[in-house]
């Protein structure tokens, strides 16, 4: 039994050993020290009523990060993502995405189950996809075809090997959506990711988003939230969705004063994972029967066909020496770098993985 999968197990093997380098996800990182001193140190209020401080802080942080004129603390990116499209669609209406993307592989149908909207997915190396695809995929405006109000990408983009969508190809396919009359959202969970690796300023990567959201669970290293941003108009109509989904708040400043403590501190250290990310792939690139993809960020993708192995049968037999990563086909393998995994950790995975292939 695998269980490495991106559907883990509710419950590990308890024989397993434990988890000596995580490259699961940059989801399972843990708050630090100081991290859970400005938690613990937070001046929290009710969120629902407008008076937790905190939340306003990291708000208004945001809000200014990025550039747009209001934002809304969310418990997880998914929400963001729901909302944001409850937001700007309506049931029956058309939303142009990357086929690969997060949206119609890993929120359980959600735009379909919610809003009501269906999800055309456009095809693209890397996760992304060019301004004349788009022009592909738009209709000539009648009553028997769905509305296209939404055009979505993701920074980075996940299943591309977490690349980083260049900012003229970026901007050239929001202006190309705009002047079809849609609407744009960024799906930003590792939006910082992109900025430190691209050098470009974040209000700069996101000015012609309509909405947008970052993630602080994964590099950033809290253990929850998510900051959606936007017009003030539609800020307010994505409370409304808030409220209605339950992802309204009280004290939420405890888990808020994580996040703003994350933007204080390990935004610039994402370098770090990046480089650990490129040091992970050069080494799995000598590991004989492996293809590596080559990292943008601190994604890394090998295909397992030429040594013989499923992604599966590999990820179960280095979890047994306390290696762990994450499967997302038969022979494709995710390893993700993060704050919890140090150079000596990836040069432990190299040596198991390479142990494991070669038995």
């Amino acid at each position: 039994m695998a269980y490495s999968s991106i559907y883990a197990p509710a419950r590990m093997d308890p024989a397993l050993p434990p988890l000596r380098v995580n490259l699961y996800s940059d989801t399972q990182t843990k708050p630090s020290p100081g991290m859970k001193e400005a938690m613990m140190a937070a001046e929290v209020g009710d969120e629902q009523h407008g008076d937790d401080p905190a939340i306003l802080e990291l708000c208004d942080r945001m809000a200014a990060l990025l550039d747009k004129e209001a934002a809304v603390f969310l418990p997880s990116g998914t929400m963001c993502n729901q909302i944001a499209i409850l937001t700007h669609c309506r049931a029956g209406d058309e939303i142009l995405a990357h086929e690969l993307s997060h949206i119609i592989a890993n929120e359980g149908g959600g735009p379909g189950a919610l809003t009501g909207a269906v999800v055309l997915g456009l095809r693209g190396e890397r996760g992304q996809f060019d301004p004349e695809t788009v022009r592909a995929a738009l209709r000539e405006p009648r009553r028997n075809a769905p509305p296209q109000t939404l055009l979505e990408v993701e920074q980075t983009a996940n299943s591309g090997g977490g690349s980083v969508w260049p900012l003229d190809k970026l901007n050239a396919i929001m202006d190309t959506a705009h002047e079809a009359g849609m609407r744009t959202h960024m799906d930003g969970a590792r939006l910082m990711n992109a900025v430190v690796a691209a050098g470009v300023p974040a209000h700069e990567m996101v000015a012609k988003c309509d909405s947008v959201w970052l993630d602080f669970t994964k590099g950033l290293g809290a253990p929850l939230g998510a900051v959606l941003c936007g017009s003030a108009r539609f800020i307010d109509e994505a409370w409304q969705w808030k409220q209605r989904l339950g992802g309204s708040l009280r004290q939420g400043g405890i888990c808020a004063a994580a996040c703003t403590y994350a933007l204080d501190h390990n935004v610039d250290r994402l370098a770090e994972d990046h480089a650990n990310a490129r040091f992970l792939a050069q080494g799995l690139a000598q590991v004989a029967g492996l293809m590596v993809e080559e990292p943008e960020t601190n994604l890394v993708f090998f295909d397992t066909r030429g040594a013989g192995v499923t992604a599966d049968e590999l990820a179960d037999r280095i979890r047994w020496d306390g290696v762990q990563v994450s499967t997302v086909g038969k022979y494709r393998v995710r390893a993700c770098t993060h704050l919890d995994v140090d150079r000596a950790g990836v040069e432990l995975a190299i040596q198991v993985i390479r142990e494991k292939i070669s038995r």
